[in-house]
């Protein structure tokens, strides 16, 4: 050792790490963010994702024969279940 006792060592070195990551992060900084390019969507086989679409609006009639429309459940969770018999 350089005459340093391993007490002295530990904060030189912590404070070297504290230096080099704050001027890490003062260059990503100064990067203009117009330079960073976006995702490559395609090289990474994955579609971007799109925002949902409101459902067209429709109107089915229940199990008892009762005209239900898609507006009638504004603001409410609906799981649309559709199943034929051949």
């Amino acid at each position: 050792m350089t005459g340093k006792t391993p007490r002295a060592v530990l904060p030189a070195a912590l404070a070297s790490l504290i230096l080099a990551s704050a001027a890490g992060g003062l260059i990503a900084l100064l990067t203009p963010l117009s330079s960073a390019a976006g995702p490559d969507f395609p090289a990474m086989k994955v579609q971007p994702y799109q925002p949902p679409k409101p459902a067209p609006a429709f109107a089915l009639p229940d199990l008892h024969g009762k005209v239900v429309r898609l507006e009638d459940f504004r603001g409410k969770v609906v799981m649309l279940v559709f199943w034929t018999t051949w």
